[in-house]
């Protein structure tokens, strides 16, 4: 593996222990973020399967979003896919780059086949 890929790993696992430690932080402290263990456990479970050499994640209060960027700033032309918090059991998800959206659903469950193919659509991204 050449120092580049090294890198761009690493930003990309980093980037997990970052998320992992805020949702921790809001789910521990604040009664009213509960409805996040969900995608506490969505993190977790890709992590195991080996996703976080493949993504960024980032945080806003109720989104979660994955990239391929290398850097923690998407630019409008980077897709991404973002997962809104709605309930604990309703979630947005919008795949899209700038302001075009390419797809988006409401979802009820993480496992949700939509999710997982828009997932797979991300990860053929080159990263950049």
């Amino acid at each position: 593996m050449d120092e580049r890929t090294i890198e761009i790993i690493n930003r990309f696992t980093n980037s997990w222990t970052q998320t992992e430690k805020f949702y921790d932080n809001l789910i521990n402290n604040y009664p009213e973020f509960e409805n996040f263990r969900p995608i506490r456990k969505f993190i977790s479970k890709l992590k195991q399967q080996g996703e976080n050499k493949f993504f960024r994640l980032g945080t806003f209060i109720h989104d979660l979003s994955f990239s391929r960027s290398v850097d923690g700033n998407l630019r409008p032309d980077q897709k991404f896919l973002k997962i809104e918090t709605i309930n604990s059991n309703d979630f947005e998800v919008t795949f899209r780059d700038g302001e075009k959206i390419y797809r988006q659903y409401r979802i009820s469950d993480l496992d949700d086949m939509r999710l997982k193919k828009l997932l797979q659509t991300l990860k053929e991204i080159l990263a950049d």
